[in-house]
């Protein structure tokens, strides 16, 4: 492969038969790889019986050396591919910086698909999966810790996390304090190894758990999202008068009425006869 070309090859978080025939192939026929941790891409070519590249170390801390380092080669004229030591680079990982890089210079940038535990996890976790964000690890700092979770506070898609085991104890406790005992999680660890293991419980259950059986092993922790509430008469007030001022907002720019009426109900999720009448009688009292 001579173009210029940053490759994102996805690499087994633990099975190594999960890597696939295309990532074999890019691997083996790019001039250098840019590796979290050189000596685990070593390991990993001689056990899949691919060939020694040279190799350049690019972790979160030379980052910004390294990138710089990565994208000269890439200009002139080589091809690369970034791996982390386990999963997608560029998710949770420094690597995004190296991809915002290269875009930034117009160097193209592909994704080798493969494994990512954050997807493994959600997929087995048996909680929703049509909507759900990643939040990656929790920041050590207790004032960080307690912004982003208050953040979430409202949530209600399914939530991703990463944790370390000497953490997850504390982590399950926050959690538990931020969204309450009886939100359901699933714990996934060691996927794809020897030992791995899903947990489903609730989170007072898992502070349980896990105070009584030592944590063992990366997790994911899958986060279900916070339950919808029934409306207040207030919130349906509030959800009209704010759909009858955009209905208005359509008319003085040229919408019929009964147009307006139609999208904005669906918009504002409203009953569209009673958004019509809730129009007709605010106009009357107006008038």
């Amino acid at each position: 492969m001579s173009e210029p070309i940053l490759y994102l090859v996805a690499t087994p978080i633990g099975n190594l038969g999960d890597l696939s025939p295309r990532a074999r192939e890019v691997l083996s026929s790019v001039d250098f790889i840019a590796a979290e941790d050189t000596r685990v891409t070593q390991k990993l070519l001689s056990a899949c019986a691919l060939p020694k590249k040279p190799m350049i170390s690019y972790y979160e801390h030379n980052r910004r050396a390294r990138g710089e380092e990565v994208l000269a080669k890439l200009l002139a004229g080589e091809s690369c591919a970034l791996v982390t030591d386990a999963g997608t680079p560029a998710v949770s990982d420094p690597g995004e910086d190296l991809v915002a890089l290269c875009a930034a210079h117009d160097v193209p940038v592909i994704p080798i698909p493969g494994c990512c535990a954050a997807v493994c996890a959600l997929a087995a976790s048996g909680l929703p999966t049509g909507r759900w964000c990643f939040e990656g690890f929790l920041s050590v700092n207790k004032k960080a810790r307690r912004e982003h979770l208050d953040a979430l506070a409202g949530e209600k898609r399914t939530m991703i996390f990463y944790e370390a085991p000497h953490k997850l104890c504390a982590t399950l406790r926050d959690l538990a304090d931020a969204f309450g005992g009886d939100r359901r999680i699933s714990l996934s660890r060691e996927l794809t190894k020897l030992h791995e293991e899903t947990l489903r419980m609730t989170l007072s259950e898992a502070v349980q758990y896990f105070d009584q059986t030592p944590p063992r092993g990366e997790f994911v922790l899958i986060v279900e999202g916070a339950p919808d509430l029934p409306d207040t008469p207030e919130d349906e007030d509030a959800r009209l008068h704010a759909a009858a001022d955009e209905v208005r907002r359509r008319v003085a720019q040229g919408e019929t009425q009964k147009d307006a009426v139609k999208a904005v109900s669906s918009e504002a999720g409203v009953k569209k006869n009673a958004l019509y009448r809730f129009v007709l009688e605010q106009d009357a009292a107006g008038d």
